[in-house]
């Protein structure tokens, strides 16, 4: 008996491991979905306005909408989690967007892609993707969820890669509303696997991740407005909202910015599609950092490569050329949501508890606050001043804004 008990354990181990292992690959499966649905709309932008004839803004406020509900949904998907688990939040994911996207292939109005591509793919996104992947992840990895999430936040550059150049495929060939159709159809056959899965086994989560809390932060009975109390909290939130307002008021206008510059559409997508690539380094290498420097040097230095990145897209309108696209798509692709992990597991590891969905998914609001006020300002400032410059100063200022927690408040310095 005694004999078999190390062989028992070691063999639980291996199965935790392994099962650990599959929750990854379908967090990071239904993050490539969410996230490449979602930001195929950057190559819809350009063929529907000149369909309907509207000017940047209006097209720009259906993207705009889709990120403000998906942040304001997230305490939501939290609070749902935390009492009804994985396999309803999925679910109803897949259903939402799959539902979207049939109803935008037959739209006709503005508010139609507002209500569909805007309200109904914003809750789709936030269903499945990082606020209950984060939850879930917790559940299996412990102390390794920054390389867990980094894995899973990488999933943003495996959808833009593959449906961004996909999308614009799609588009010359069949139309924008046959591939909404697609999307669509695609999508709900999604449903049928996804219900056959071991929920409740993934949803026990790993027996040997240790059930500990930050000791400068020990507090077993976190609430929501306990959190909000805290200095740490505000500070998260302030760093999602003005990061994301920076890089979104830029990523939605990036496919249309270069064909503006003279680059071919398809060239154009598929640039900004192979961010996608570089991404993936991106987020294991900031992740990386994070073990060998520190977590606030390994941020700092993500924002100072994302500063590069929009000074080399500044220049691009001047100076067209396959190197400097080279040098944006690299700085700027790399580190597009490369903070996420580390954020992600610093909240994560602060307000951990029975109610760390709600808490972290109401923190998550300022980033779908901050990707929709960003992107539907870009497209004003756009329109207002007919060029880009104004966008890039704007953007910059904000990612500036999204640093400074890091430089003064002490939960993050830390």
């Amino acid at each position: 008996m005694d004999q078999n008990t190390p062989r028992e354990t070691a063999a639980t181990h291996q199965g935790a491991v392994r099962t650990a292992l599959v929750v990854l690959a379908l967090c990071f499966t239904l993050a490539v979905l969410g996230r490449g649905l979602s930001e195929s709309f950057t190559v819809f932008l350009k063929p529907i306005s000149e369909n309907f004839g509207w000017d940047r803004a209006q097209v720009v406020s259906i993207y705009s909408l889709t990120w403000l509900i998906s942040g304001l949904t997230a305490p939501l998907v939290g609070r749902l989690f935390d009492h009804s688990g994985p396999r309803i939040v999925y679910a109803l994911g897949l259903l939402l967007l799959g539902s979207a996207f049939l109803i935008a292939g037959h739209a006709q109005a503005l508010w139609q892609f507002q209500l569909s591509i805007g309200l109904c793919v914003g809750i789709g996104v936030a269903f499945i993707g990082n606020v209950p992947n984060s939850i879930l992840l917790g559940r299996w990895f412990g102390p390794k969820l920054p390389t867990a999430m980094a894995v899973v936040y990488s999933a943003m550059g495996g959808g833009v890669l593959a449906l961004l150049p996909a999308s614009q495929l799609l588009i010359d060939h069949l139309g924008w509303r046959e591939t909404y159709q697609l999307f669509g159809f695609t999508t709900l056959a999604l449903l049928v696997p996804l219900m056959l899965l071991p929920w409740r086994l993934f949803a026990t989560g790993s027996p040997h991740v240790a059930k500990k809390t930050d000791p400068d932060f020990v507090d077993h009975g976190w609430t929501l407005v306990s959190a909000m109390r805290h200095h740490a909290f505000w500070a998260l939130f302030s760093t999602f909202f003005f990061t994301a307002v920076g890089m979104y008021c830029i990523a939605a206008q990036i496919v249309a910015y270069l064909i503006d510059a003279g680059f071919p559409p398809l060239q154009a997508a598929t640039a900004w599609g192979f961010s996608g690539v570089v991404l993936v380094f991106g987020m294991i290498g900031v992740s990386a950092l994070d073990g060998l420097i520190g977590r606030r040097p390994s941020v700092l230095l993500s924002y100072a490569i994302s500063i590069l990145g929009i000074c080399l897209l500044w220049l691009l309108q001047y100076y067209p050329n396959v190197i400097l696209l080279t040098g944006f798509v690299v700085c700027f692709g790399s580190m597009m949501g490369s903070r996420g992990p580390l954020i992600t597991a610093t909240a994560m590891k602060i307000f951990r508890g029975k109610r760390v969905g709600t808490i972290f998914g109401t923190i998550s609001i300022g980033s779908g606050l901050g990707s929709a006020f960003g992107s539907w300002s870009g497209g004003l400032i756009h329109d207002a001043t007919h060029g880009y410059n104004a966008l890039l100063v704007f953007a910059l200022a904000n990612v500036i804004l999204g640093m400074i927690p890091f430089l003064i408040v002490p939960a993050l310095r830390r």
